[in-house]
This record gives structure tokens, sequence and C-alpha cells, in this order.
């Protein structure tokens, strides 16, 4: 089977189906492709229970669609994946589900790009033609498990934090939760909370803020310096939390926003994971050493005894797995060659959306960012 469009998504998280959205409303054909059997996957399967964005609603809109006004400052995962189906719906964001994306390479003498997938139902391989293509596989496209020596050895179960439900039947066990971002830092709130002795690495250095200070933060951005916003939040930050340093949380030396800005890295947004962990009921540890059965060794040569890891170490990027001919976008881990707001072009009528590290709010800049200049270049083409 062959197709042929205007535009070929690759992804229908909500980085496909924005862009999708926007091309539908230039009118611009394109088909999205996606490996899962349903749009957004990673929220609607893959998302613990008590997961809310950790942005409020006005930063984390798709283009074109604001949230309900009787929607809650940050928006709980069933009321999110509720308007993503509206989105789509809206839209008509159709994509083709349970097609994996296998190989995409650009032909030059026909300027076309040539997508080849397998659809999981019929088993057959099918090719897909386009002027242009858009990467909206994103930044968390798989989990990554970073290497432990020993790892292999521990009796006990491991999971990647894509896994992690809620910690009903955890209520009895001993885990260790490896990462200290946003996930790790809810998931050990979570483990605590249903009875579990929880225990969190936390490996290098982190902000710990309130969602009312990133809140602020944001705000604040839109008229004053980052330098300024970065010493007020920080300043209030540590009236609320003091010195989080006794309990094994350093603070970088850059601000949260300066960070985030240069490197993707965004604060932990504290649930009630610093008060466990002030009286005790979550333990911080540092880096791991080495793992032999059901015992952890750690760098500071404490050994302790586990039921269960959990790492919320992160994602990794899988373009390079299919993308054949990068178009000068794309570095050897399968990410953007260059920063914000230069990252979503490259060569050919390749694109890539949500790789920004920027979440929602980049999503929705680079889906129309990308939009617009197809619907330019096909109507300078006309």
């Amino acid at each position: 089977m062959k197709q042929e469009t205007v535009v070929v998504i690759v992804g229908a998280g909500p980085a496909g189906i924005a862009t999708s959205a926007c091309l539908n409303l230039l009118s611009i054909p394109n088909i999205v492709l996606e490996r899962e059997d349903c749009y957004a996957s990673l929220w609607q399967k893959k998302a613990y229970d008590r997961l809310k964005l950790h942005l409020a609603k006005n930063f984390c809109e798709l283009p074109h669609m604001p949230f309900p006004l009787s929607t809650p400052t940050f928006v709980p995962k069933n009321m999110f994946v509720k308007y993503l189906k509206n989105y789509v719906y809206h839209f008509n964001v159709d994509p083709l589900y349970q097609r994996s994306v296998e190989s995409a390479w650009y032909d030059k003498s026909a300027q076309k790009w040539v997508v080849t997938a397998k659809n999981s139902v019929s088993g057959l391989v099918e090719e897909y033609v386009s002027e242009f293509l858009v990467v909206a596989t994103g930044e968390n496209s798989e989990g990554f498990i970073p290497n432990v020596y020993g790892l292999d050895t521990f009796k006990g179960l491991v999971i990647h934090s894509i896994e992690y439900e809620n910690g009903k039947k955890f209520g009895d066990k001993d885990v260790l939760v490896v990462g200290a971002g946003n996930s790790g830092m809810e998931i050990a709130y979570d483990l605590c909370n249903w009875g579990a002795q929880t225990s969190v690495v936390v490996r290098s250095p982190t902000h710990v803020l309130t969602k009312e200070l990133v809140q602020l933060g944001m705000y604040l951005l839109k008229y004053i310096p980052c330098t300024f916003v970065d010493k007020m939040v920080l300043m209030l930050s540590k009236l609320l939390y003091g010195d989080l340093g006794r309990y094994g949380i350093q603070r970088p030396l850059k601000g949260p926003f300066l960070l985030k800005k240069e490197t993707g890295r965004s604060p932990v947004i504290d649930v009630g994971t610093i008060s466990k962990i002030r009286t005790g009921d979550i333990e911080v540890m540092p880096a791991i050493k080495d793992i032999e059965g059901d015992r952890i060794k750690f760098t500071n040569d404490q050994e302790r005894q586990f039921d269960a890891i959990v790492f919320a170490t992160g994602f990794k990027s899988t373009v390079r797995k299919w993308l054949k001919d990068d178009g000068d976008l794309f570095n050897e881990k399968g990410m953007p060659k260059y920063k914000s707001p230069n990252h979503w072009k490259g060569e050919n009528g390749l694109y890539c959306v949500g790789f920004a590290s920027a979440g929602l709010f980049g999503i929705s800049n680079d889906a129309k960012n990308i939009a617009n200049d197809i619907s330019r270049i096909v109507d300078d083409g006309n």
C-alpha cells in the first residue's frame, strides 16, 4: 500500500495532534502515524494516577482551544485526557493507529519524504510519501533506565516510572525511587502515603518550589529579567523550606528559570514530599554504587535491602532508530542540534515538535510555527 499526502506526522501524542489540528485549520492534508492504539498513549495508559499538570492550565493549552473556565488551575490527568479527546474531535484529527514507523528517508530526485510503517494489525508494511515530514515522537518516546552495576542480580521488582500507577501493591514493601525530578518525588510521596517504606535517590542538586512559586515566576518572566525572577523565587523558596542540604538535597548554583532555559531541567514542584522527608517518612539517599541480590550499596558506603526499585530516570528519543536523513536537525542522541527558538525546522521539509524541553507550552508554539511555515511554502509554490 502506498499513500501520498502533503504532510506526514509521526506520533499522535499532544505534539502530533496539535500539529495536525493547526494544519487542518489551514486546509493542508496530513496523515498522523501512531504506533499505539490510541492518541496520547502516555497520558491515557502510562501516567500514574495522582498526576496533575505541573504548570498552570494557561501554560498547558494546545493551539486554538483554551481549557473550560471550570477547569482547575492545575489540571488532573483525567481532565487533561478529556480535554485531548475534545481537541481531537473538534479539529478532526484522525490518526492511523498501530503503525510503527520503520524508516523515513528523503528522495532527492522526487523531492519527497518516503516513510515506511508496519501495520501491526495486518502485518503489512505500508508506504507514505509526502512533501513534508514532522517528527512528533518527542523527548519521551522510550523510558530510560541507566546502567547500574549488578542490576541484573536484583531479586525484587524493577520498573520504570512509566509503568507505575499507584502505590497500592507496595504498601508493605521497602521501595527505592531512583531519580528526584517531578515524577520521582511525586511517586515517592505516593508510595509513602500507601504505607511503603520509601527512599529516594537524589544524585544532583535540584531546586524545590511550590506550584504557586512557579506560577508567579512564569508570570513575572513576561516583564522582569530572568536573573531578578530567580532571585525573588529563590528567596521565597528558602523562607518556605529552609536549608534542605541537611536532608541531602542541594540547590544548584544557577537559578531555577535560568537552569530551565539553558538545560531544559525543571525545578521540582513539591506536592508534599519535602514534609515527608523532614519527618523521616521518606529517606534521601545518594547515588547507587552497585547492587548485589536484594542489597543496594550507595556511594556513601551505606547498604540497604529493598523489595522494589522504581526508576524515575527520564526518557530518551528514538528518532535515530528510524529517521535515515536527519535534515541537519537532530544530533546523535536524537535531539535537536539547535536550541530554542531555532530547533524546530531542518532541511528538505523536515520539522520536529515537542523537543524544546518546554512542555506543552513549547509544543503549542512549535505546532503553530510548523503549520504556518508549511502553509507559507505551499502558498509560494502555487
